[in-house]
């Protein structure tokens, strides 16, 4: 009952951070990367179906396995974020309508993303 239990606790929060990894596609502050971690782990845990879907997804799969074997994020990936989230962030930042709180949020939001995501392999070392 207990396995059950958790097992489903997993599948459904792996659900849930599939959503909120999409709808970090279109809002910059929503990081997608960790969400799709996230919801691998949990269907990893729950549903060996759901969890080859994820992984089989052209788009997707490439990049949550490269980060589980490799700790690997690509440098396509990373030029990416990059592109989609300083421009947005920056549109934030330069708004006098945006209260000075959201913007100093913001602002350390998208910098602590970038950091790490640029700070992370971009390939796999070779021995």
């Amino acid at each position: 009952m207990l396995k059950t239990t958790v097992k489903t606790f997993y599948f459904i929060f792996g659900w849930i951070f599939l959503l909120l990894g999409v709808i970090g596609i279109f809002l910059p502050l929503l990081p997608t990367t960790p969400f799709l971690l996230l919801t691998a782990f949990c269907f990893a845990r729950s549903s060996e179906r759901w969890h080859q879907w994820l992984l089989s997804q052209p788009h997707l799969g490439p990049f949550i396995l490269d980060w589980q074997r490799h700790g690997v994020i690509r440098l396509r990936a990373k030029i990416l974020a990059t592109v989609l989230m300083v421009p947005l962030v920056s549109l934030s930042l330069i708004n006098e309508r945006v209260p000075r709180y959201a913007q100093i949020s913001a602002g350390i939001i998208c910098t602590c993303v970038l950091i790490f995501i640029w700070t992370r392999p971009s390939q796999q070392k070779t021995d």
